[in-house]
C-alpha cells in the first residue's frame, strides 16, 4: 500500500473523529470529502468526480462504496478494510444502494452525519440522500467536522509541508530566471510546475495563477499566453504540493521600471503582511487577522482595490482548489490555533490604472509568533532584461 503515514497517525485520526463523533451523538458519518477521506485513511483518488461514500461508524466499522474504477486504487492507496462497488447499470441510483448497505450495517433509525459542503457531493447527490435516508435515519449536516480536524497539523503532516513549501521556492526562483522582455508566460509557467515535478511533488489542487499586462490583474487562471514587454508585470500565484499538501506563494513582478504607483502599492501590500502576522497567533480569529489586513491597506487609500478576503488555511487538497477553511474574511471566529498552516496574501488590483501587486507566503503558526515557510526576500522583485 502506499500510504503516506505511519499507523499511529492513522490510529490517532481515527480517534480524534470517534470523539467528535461522540460529542455530537452521532452513530456514523457519511464521509463524501476527498480530504476527509485521504486524511482518514490515505485513499488517494480524483474519483470523487463520481459517486463515492465512506461509511464509518462509532463502533470502528468503516466500509467504502465506490465504482469498481477506484477499486483497486482503494486497495493500493488505503487502509480501508471494507470496499464495495455501486454498479454502473441502467438507472440504478448508488444512493439506493448505499441505503442498502447502511440497512445491513444496521444502521437503520441511527444518528448519521453528512458531509454535504464539499465538491466529492452533488446537488443531485444531495437531493437523492435526503429523499433516500429522512425516513431511514436521524440525518444531520456534518460538513465542518472533520475540516475542522484537519486544520490543526500534527509533526507528520508538517514534514509534508515544509517539503511543499521547499518545492515553493525552488519553483518561483525557476520562473523568475524566465522571467523578462520577449518571454512567453508559457516558458515561466513550465519552468515553475516542472522543478515541483522534479522535487517528488504533486500536481495542485488547482491551477497556477499566471497574468500579465492587464491581465495581472486577475487572481483565477485563464487560458491563453502572452510575451512580456519591456515594461510589463506579471503576477504568479503558485504552492508547491507534496503528498497533497500546500505551501502556497504570491508575487507581482515588474519588468522594467517600476512605476509611482507599483511602488505606492507594494508599501501597503508589505505594511499589511506584516499587520496580518501580529493576529496569527492562538487566541486570535481569522476575523481579527482580515481586520488587520483591512486597517492597514485603508490607510492607503486602496480600499476600492482589495479583496474581501486575506488568506486561509492550507493543507491536503484536492481538485479543484487548493483553498481549505477557515477564511480570513471579516467577522469570522474561527480562531487561530497553533500548528495552522495559513496562507496570507495581500492583493491589490487597481483597474483605473492597470496596476497590479501582490504579497503573499505561508505560515505555520505556534505558541507564539507564526513561522514564514519561505526563505524567499519580501522585497518588490523587478526584472530589468
Amino acid at each position: 500500500m502506499a500510504l503516506h503515514f505511519s499507523d499511529e497517525e492513522f490510529k490517532s485520526r481515527l480517534a480524534k473523529l470517534h470523539a467528535t463523533m461522540e460529542a455530537e451523538k452521532l452513530d456514523a458519518m457519511l464521509l463524501f470529502a476527498q480530504e476527509s477521506m485521504y486524511w482518514l485513511t490515505g485513499y488517494d483518488t480524483f474519483g470523487y468526480c463520481f459517486f463515492q461514500c465512506l461509511v464509518v461508524t462509532s463502533d470502528n466499522r468503516m466500509v467504502l462504496l465506490t465504482r469498481s474504477a477506484d477499486e483497486r486504487q482503494a486497495k493500493h492507496t488505503s487502509n480501508i478494510p471494507d470496499i464495495r462497488i455501486w454498479i454502473d447499470r441502467g438507472s440504478a441510483s448508488p444512493v439506493s444502494q448505499l441505503k442498502e448497505m447502511l440497512f445491513d450495517m444496521d444502521l437503520l433509525g441511527s444518528r448519521i452525519g453528512i458531509e454535504y459542503d464539499t465538491h466529492g457531493m452533488t446537488g443531485k447527490i444531495a437531493l437523492q440522500i435526503n429523499e433516500e435516508l429522512s425516513t431511514f435515519a436521524d440525518i444531520r449536516d456534518a460538513s465542518p467536522l472533520i475540516p475542522e480536524l484537519r486544520s490543526v497539523k500534527s509533526q507528520e503532516e508538517i514534514v509534508y509541508v515544509r517539503k511543499a513549501a521547499e518545492l515553493a521556492d525552488k519553483a518561483y526562483l525557476a520562473g523568475l530566471d524566465e522571467i523578462r522582455p520577449g518571454a512567453d508566460e508559457g516558458r515561466v509557467l513550465a519552468a515553475m510546475q516542472a522543478t515541483i515535478f522534479e522535487g517528488g511533488g504533486d500536481y495542485p489542487g488547482n491551477e497556477f495563477i499566471i497574468g500579465s499586462g492587464r491581465d495581472a490583474l486577475l487572481c483565477r487562471y485563464k487560458a491563453g499566453r502572452r510575451v512580456l514587454e519591456a515594461q510589463d508585470q506579471i503576477t504568479l500565484e503558485w504552492a508547491g504540493s507534496y503528498r497533497h499538501y500546500h505551501a502556497a506563494l504570491m508575487r507581482t513582478v515588474v519588468i522594467g521600471t517600476p512605476s509611482d504607483r507599483h511602488q505606492e502599492m507594494y508599501l501597503a501590500a508589505r505594511e499589511a503582511l506584516a499587520a496580518v502576522e501580529t493576529q496569527l497567533v492562538p487566541g486570535r480569529t481569522f476575523g481579527d487577522v482580515f481586520d488587520a489586513h483591512a486597517e492597514r491597506i485603508d490607510s492607503h487609500g486602496m480600499m476600492p482595490h482589495r479583496l474581501n478576503a486575506c488568506g486561509y488555511s492550507l493543507g491536503a487538497r484536492f481538485t479543484p482548489s487548493w483553498m481549505d477553511t477557515p477564511m480570513a474574511y471579516k467577522a469570522n471566529p474561527a480562531e487561530v490555533k497553533e500548528n495552522m498552516v495559513i496562507f496570507m496574501h495581500m492583493i491589490l488590483m487597481d483597474s483605473i490604472s492597470g496596476t497590479a501587486m501582490t504579497l503573499g507566503q505561508t505560515y505555520l503558526t505556534t505558541q507564539d509568533a507564526p513561522e514564514s515557510l519561505s526563505t524567499l526576500p519580501l522585497d518588490l522583485p523587478v526584472k530589468s532584461g
